[in-house]
C-alpha cells in the first residue's frame, strides 16, 4: 500500500434532525421520525469513507410546524453547531427543516459562518457546492408555496364551515357541551346548567346596568365561570370564582348566544340552539353602548343647560348607535367622539388611528347626526323597496309576500321617528364608508325576528346593499351628499343648442 493510500479521511461530525407537523401517530412505537432518522442513519454509513461520523443524541420536533423556526430540537441543534460540534446536518427532505425561504437564507448563512452544510438524503444534492444551493432555493419556493397554499385551503374550510353556522373549535363557550360526534356533526350542544347561568348574567346585567355590580351580583348568587379556557373534545371542570369584568363583556357580547357563529367581522346563522332570545340580546347590547358611551365623556365638559346635552344623557337611547359597526375605506374601526362649541355638542364618528396614530390624511373624520339619519333613511328605501318588489323572500307563496310586504312599509315608515330608530338600529350588522358609496350589512336574525320569520327564509342576496355617498368640505366642515343627486344643466351646451337652432332656422328661411 502507498503511503497516500494510508492517509485517513477527515472526521466530519453529523446530527440528524427530524420533524413532523402533527402529533397524529406519534404515540406508535414505530413513528415517522423514527423512519426520517433511520434513512438518515443508514445515509451517514453509507458514507462512511468519507470520514461521516454521526453523533449521539437526537433531535426530534414532532407536531410542530416548519413556518416556524421556534422549535426546541431545531434551537438545540443550532446551539451545537454554533459550538463547532457539528459540521454536516442530515435530514429525509429539505421540508424537514424549513418550509420559508426567508429562514432558510438565515439558516445557511448561519451554517456557512460555523463552516457547517447539510444534506438532504431522498433528494440528491447538499449545500457543500452551487449548484446544491440553487437546487435548493428551487425547492424551498415550492415548499413555502405548498404551505401557503395549504394554509389558505384551511382558512377557506374554516370560513365556510362557519358560514354554514358549524363549531371548529377553539375556546367553548359557558352555557355548551362540545359535539357529541365532532368527526359527523360539528354543532354545540346546550348545557341546561350553564344556560342558566348565562341567562341569569344577561338579566343581572339589565338589573345593575354595570359590569362591576354585575360581577359581584354574580359572586352573591354563586355564579362562575369554568375553571380553564378547555378546547373542543377536552373535558369540562367547573370551579367556584368570580368573573372578571373582561370576561361578563365578552360573554355579554358573544354572539354565540343569539345561534349564531363569528367568523372575523361576521356573525352567520348557526346550527346550534340560541340561549338568549333577540329581545333580551338587543337591550343588553343597547344599555352596553349607551354605557361606553357615558365613560368617555369628563363632568366638566357636559353643559346641562345645552338641549343636545340632555338628549344624549338619556338613558334609553344610544348615544352612539353606529359604535362597533362602522368601518371605514381601509377596514379601521371609527368610534364616536365630540367638542363643544358655544355651549353645544356636536358628536363626530373618526377613525380609530386619529387616536392611536395621530394626524393621518387618509382618516374620516363625519357628522355623526348626518350620518345615523343618512345610514337610517338608506335601511327605510332598501326596507320600502322590497316591500314594493315582494323579493325578500327566498321561495315566496302570495299570501305570506302580502303579509311581509305590509310588515316591512310598517317597520320603516312608524308613526314616531323615535320609534322607528328604536326597531331599525338593531337590524344594521355593519357600516363600511367608501368614496362614491356605503355599503349596509343587515343582521338576519333580528330582520327575521321582527317579520316572524325563520332567516333561511330570507334572500341572502338582499342582506346587503349599497347606497350613495359623498363627503363634501365645506370650509371647516364636511358635509354629507346622499342619493342621487340632480344633474346640473350645461350652460355651454345650452348656448350651442340655441345658436344651432338658429342657425337651421336661418337656413330653411333661405339665408346663408
Amino acid at each position: 500500500m502507498t503511503a497516500q493510500s494510508q492517509i485517513k479521511p477527515q472526521t466530519l461530525r453529523c446530527a440528524i434532525y427530524t420533524r413532523k407537523s402533527s402529533e397524529e401517530g406519534l404515540e406508535q412505537g414505530f413513528n415517522s421520525l423514527d423512519a426520517q432518522f433511520e434513512a438518515c442513519a443508514a445515509y451517514i454509513a453509507s458514507q462512511r469513507h468519507e470520514g461521516w461520523q454521526l453523533q449521539p443524541g437526537r433531535f426530534d420536533d414532532g407536531g410542530l410546524s416548519a413556518g416556524s423556526m421556534d422549535r426546541p430540537a431545531l434551537k438545540r441543534l443550532l446551539a451545537e453547531i454554533d459550538a463547532g460540534r457539528i459540521g454536516m446536518v442530515v435530514v429525509y427532505k429539505i421540508d424537514r427543516l424549513t418550509r420559508s425561504l426567508a429562514d432558510f437564507a438565515r439558516l445557511v448563512e448561519r451554517l456557512e459562518a460555523k463552516g457547517c452544510s447539510f444534506v438532504s438524503v431522498t433528494q440528491a444534492f447538499n449545500t457543500s457546492s452551487s449548484m446544491g444551493r440553487l437546487t435548493l432555493n428551487v425547492l424551498l419556493s415550492f415548499a413555502q408555496f405548498e404551505r401557503e397554499v395549504t394554509a389558505e385551503r384551511i382558512r377557506d374550510k374554516i370560513a365556510a364551515s362557519k358560514k354554514k353556522g358549524l363549531w371548529m373549535g377553539g375556546t367553548l363557550p359557558l352555557g355548551y357541551d362540545p359535539p357529541s360526534d365532532p368527526l359527523k356533526a360539528r354543532v354545540l350542544q346546550v348545557n341546561a346548567a350553564e344556560a342558566e347561568t348565562v341567562h341569569s348574567l344577561f338579566a343581572l346585567y339589565l338589573e345593575t346596568g354595570t359590569l362591576s355590580q354585575t360581577r359581584d351580583a354574580a359572586l352573591a348568587r354563586g355564579l362562575s365561570p369554568r375553571k380553564a379556557d378547555h378546547v373542543l373534545g377536552s373535558p369540562v371542570t367547573q370551579v367556584l370564582r368570580p368573573f372578571s369584568n373582561g370576561q361578563l363583556h365578552y360573554l355579554l357580547t358573544n354572539p354565540v348566544y343569539r345561534g349564531l357563529t363569528r367568523h372575523k367581522d361576521l356573525a352567520h346563522p348557526g346550527q346550534h340552539a340560541a340561549i338568549i332570545d333577540d329581545s333580551l340580546w338587543t337591550r343588553v347590547q343597547t344599555l352596553l353602548q349607551s354605557t361606553a358611551a357615558r365613560k368617555r365623556r369628563r363632568p366638566a365638559d357636559l353643559d346641562l343647560s345645552c338641549p343636545a346635552a340632555k338628549e344624549d344623557t338619556t338613558s334609553g337611547e344610544p348615544v352612539a348607535p353606529l359604535i362597533g359597526r362602522l368601518l371605514d375605506d381601509q377596514g379601521d374601526r371609527m368610534t364616536p367622539s365630540h367638542t363643544n362649541r358655544h355651549n353645544r355638542r356636536y358628536r363626530y364618528y373618526i377613525s380609530r388611528r386619529l387616536i392611536t396614530e395621530g394626524r393621518d390624511p387618509s382618516a374620516w373624520r363625519l357628522p355623526a347626526p348626518q350620518l345615523e339619519a343618512t345610514v337610517l333613511n338608506a335601511l327605510r328605501q332598501h326596507l320600502l323597496q322590497r316591500a314594493d318588489r315582494h323579493d325578500l323572500l327566498v321561495n315566496p307563496d302570495a299570501q305570506q309576500a302580502q303579509r311581509v310586504s305590509a310588515a316591512l312599509t310598517s317597520l320603516a315608515t312608524a308613526t314616531s321617528a323615535k320609534t322607528t330608530e328604536d326597531n331599525l338600529w338593531p337590524l344594521i350588522a355593519a357600516v363600511r364608508l367608501a368614496a362614491g358609496a356605503l355599503t349596509i350589512d343587515i343582521a338576519p336574525m333580528a330582520l327575521a325576528s321582527r317579520l316572524g320569520l325563520d332567516p333561511a327564509d330570507l334572500n341572502p342576496a338582499l342582506m346587503t346593499f349599497e347606497h350613495s355617498f359623498e363627503r363634501r368640505r365645506s370650509g371647516v366642515e364636511t358635509r354629507l351628499v346622499t342619493g342621487n343627486p340632480q344633474p346640473q344643466p350645461d350652460s355651454i351646451l345650452q348656448h350651442n343648442l340655441a345658436r344651432a337652432h338658429r342657425w337651421a332656422k336661418a337656413i330653411r328661411n333661405g339665408q346663408t
